[in-house]
């Protein structure tokens, strides 16, 4: 009996340091908390890029952890002709607790300071715009710069494309003769697929928004450089008053518009591409407009964000002056 007990004993013992020893080799609580980041859908100044003069026409052209930005701005002649500007956003988010931070500040990229010196002009250049293209394998910039009848043209330069500290050869200034016409012209950008182009003109007496399909095998340069052709007016879209700056992201397109019923100047307004039309474009509402102009507004996405972002131009009071940059989340409809 004796032993049997101790027997007993021994295997409790046995079984309590088996234990002891399985739950010391228990890992601690996973410190992530949030699997995916999210955007605050705070509007935020992005202050350190911003000046007191007017800084607008952002476009995003590369997503890696961070947000780098070419604009247009008139603060190198004090408010005179508009320059285009690069800069960065940087962001962060704590998996662990869920906040995020986001910083700003105007950058001195070498390669992109070589391609602005030799797209700007001595007029305003306006509406920069970054892509590129797995037709040709090229990068390009395309803007709007004022011809010498004063009107805004589209121009695109192109290089290879740049790795590490390289600097490619790059080409142009050249017009893009498809698209111009003899009136402004400008805002280009295209849909995810690269297939069909969206841009503003004022061909029309007014500022509208127009699109171009281009054939998917065919390189951008050698499409921009035909001759002019009529470009075509999306379905529900303009209205009597100005319609301007559009960009498309994964089948929503938002723009500014000083149409009547707004909350006054330019707003900001999105379309969603649904059974091959565009629906009836509607207003943000007062959680991004203003009694103020908002203008130019831009549309991307970061993997591992549960959100959008939009990055626009607004001259509401409370910036440094003059038309400031912002940045915000946005959830984009289905």
């Amino acid at each position: 009996m004796f032993k049997s007990s101790q027997t007993i004993l021994k295997a409790l013992l046995f079984c309590a340091v088996i234990s002891s020893i399985i739950t010391s080799c228990k890992k601690d609580d996973n410190p992530i908390k949030f699997r995916y980041g999210t955007f605050p859908d705070s509007i935020i100044n992005l202050k350190d890029i911003n000046s007191s003069f007017d800084d607008y026409n952002a476009d995003i052209y590369m997503l890696y952890g961070k947000l780098s930005i070419v604009f247009s701005s008139n603060r190198k002649s004090s408010g005179g002709q508009f320059d285009i500007e690069q800069g960065v956003i940087t962001y962060q988010f704590d998996q662990t607790n869920g906040n995020f931070a986001i910083g700003s500040e105007i950058s001195n990229d070498n390669f992109t300071n070589k391609l602005i010196e030799k797209a700007v002009t001595h007029y305003d250049d306006l509406g920069p715009y970054r892509l590129f293209s797995t037709v040709d394998g090229y990068e390009y910039f395309i803007l709007s710069s004022v011809n010498e009848a004063g009107n805004l043209d589209l121009v695109y330069l192109k290089n290879p494309p740049v790795f590490g500290s390289n600097s490619p050869a790059i080409s142009g200034p050249y017009p893009v003769n498809l698209l111009n016409s003899d009136y402004d012209d400008a805002y280009i950008c295209f849909n995810s697929n690269m297939d069909t182009a969206y841009f503003t003109s004022d061909r029309n007496g007014n500022f509208d928004i127009f699109f171009h399909k281009r054939p998917a095998d065919e390189p951008l340069s050698s499409w921009f450089d035909k001759s002019f052709e009529n470009s075509s007016l999306p379905d529900g879209i303009n209205s009597t008053e100005d319609d301007k700056c559009p960009s498309v992201h994964r089948g929503v397109m938002v723009f500014s518009s000083n149409r009547l019923g707004g909350l006054g100047g330019y707003d900001l307004y999105y379309s969603v591409f649904r059974n091959g039309s565009w629906s009836p474009p509607v207003n943000f509402g007062p959680g991004i407009n203003t009694s103020s102009d908002e203008y130019r507004p831009i549309l991307g996405s970061v993997q591992d964000f549960t959100n959008s972002y939009l990055i626009f131009s607004s001259d509401r009071p409370g910036g440094k002056g003059g038309f400031d940059l912002y940045f915000m989340g946005l959830e984009l409809p289905e």
